[in-house]
């Protein structure tokens, strides 16, 4: 294949643009404003799941509160009635002695009850205090969140603002391209590989391997209009002046 040594500038400028677009598309996944946002994001989402889990505590230790009043207020109607029983001396010796017992099993109920009660109430301040932190923390990262996510947009708007400027000049660039060299080209860079790259010195610019003297020799004696491929990556080599 015949190709003019501007044709193979060109495609050695369509080379270079696609191996830069390579470059733009792996940055783009890997922005350190991506890697900030997604940690801020990962910290928000832990501190929402303790904020859940903190609430539904407090309602396990609201639900155990209520019901140690429920009980204590029990206790203290069961009391009031046995002491109005004593004192109103309506009652024989033996019922008298009995309401006596009852009234100091359930001082001993209330006792127990007001310290459950309590105990309760200090993990409910605990965890109530947690909430609360929690809830600060959840604002101060969402402040983060909103700062690194515009971060974030801006340095994918740079990044695709350059990728558009790439793609506008190879449009350009491959609308001048002979159409058998840009198929040839882009056959060779569909194996996966860069589809053409400059020769540079000895070496083929596409893989870097150090080019053979007898196969460098056909190479170099090759009419500059010769469309060559490096012997051991099979891409177009352009013997462009100015890249070796």
């Amino acid at each position: 294949m015949k190709a003019e040594v501007a044709q193979q500038r060109s495609l050695l400028e369509v080379a270079t643009l696609d191996a830069e677009l390579s470059q733009i598309a792996h940055r783009a996944t890997h922005l350190p404003e991506r890697e900030a946002y997604e940690s801020i994001q990962a910290e928000h989402n832990a501190v929402n799941d303790r904020l859940a889990t903190a609430r539904i505590t407090l309602e396990d230790l609201d639900a155990q509160v209520s019901r140690f009043e429920s009980e204590i207020d029990a206790v203290r109607q069961r009391e009031d009635r046995d002491r109005k029983l004593l004192s109103s001396g309506a009652t024989d010796p033996k019922h008298q002695s009995d309401l006596q017992h009852e009234l100091e099993t359930l001082q001993r109920r209330q006792s127990s009850l007001e310290d459950s009660l309590l105990e309760v109430m200090e993990s409910r301040e605990e965890v109530d205090a947690q909430l609360n932190a929690e809830l600060q923390a959840i604002d101060a990262l969402q402040v983060d969140r909103v700062s690194a996510q515009q971060a974030l947009d801006a340095a994918l708007a740079e990044i695709e603002q350059a990728r558009q400027q790439h793609l506008s000049r190879r449009d350009v660039l491959t609308a001048t391209l002979d159409p058998a060299l840009s198929a040839l080209y882009e056959r060779q860079r569909a194996g996966g590989g860069p589809g053409a790259a400059a020769l540079l010195g000895h070496r083929c610019g596409a893989c870097r391997i150090e080019i053979g003297r007898g196969d460098l020799a056909g190479i170099t004696a090759a009419a500059e209009d010769e469309v060559v491929r490096c012997p051991e990556c099979n891409a177009i080599l352009l013997r462009v002046k100015g890249f070796d």
